[in-house]
């Protein structure tokens, strides 16, 4: 796997991408936004080997909930990553090597990573535990329940 600086191409493809129900909570529903921030916040794409785009990062305030930072769960210094894979590569087995790619990224930038995740996302909680990530809090927003995961890097 490889990482590259986000681009208007990569972007547009992660905005066309959609996911079956229950993940389609993850379609996105307002591209003009998230086009920009994907160009203007710290979106990485993460490429195979032969790069094709399989998922992305981002890392700051990008990664947080924003109902969270009432809540107070972003209070604790970590850096807040995100990630999302290509739907098709979802439920395949490669989700560990992909997280882990991730982590190996940002070793050099800080100690300890956090992230939220959706509740009944239980297919991403046991990938994330796998890693090492432990649920450090939990909160509600718009009929939503959602967990903030850490780790020691």
């Amino acid at each position: 796997m490889q990482t590259a600086k986000m681009t208007k191409s990569w972007a547009e493809e992660i905005l066309s991408w959609k996911y079956e129900p229950p993940y389609d909570f993850y379609n996105d529903h307002n591209k003009e936004e998230s086009m920009q921030e994907l160009l203007e916040e710290p979106y990485f794409a993460v490429l195979d080997d032969g790069g094709a785009l399989i998922g992305f990062y981002c890392t700051g305030t990008s990664a947080q909930v924003p109902l969270g930072l009432f809540y107070g769960v972003y209070v604790e210094d970590s850096l807040d990553i995100g990630l999302g894979m290509k739907p098709e590569l979802t439920g395949k087995g490669i989700g560990a090597s992909f997280i882990r790619y991730i982590l190996n990224q940002l070793k050099t930038t800080s100690s300890s990573v956090r992230l939220t995740v959706a509740a009944f996302n239980e297919r991403a909680i046991t990938l994330y535990e796998r890693a090492g990530f432990r649920k450090t809090y939990m909160f509600t927003g718009e009929d939503m329940i959602f967990y903030v995961m850490a780790k020691t890097i």
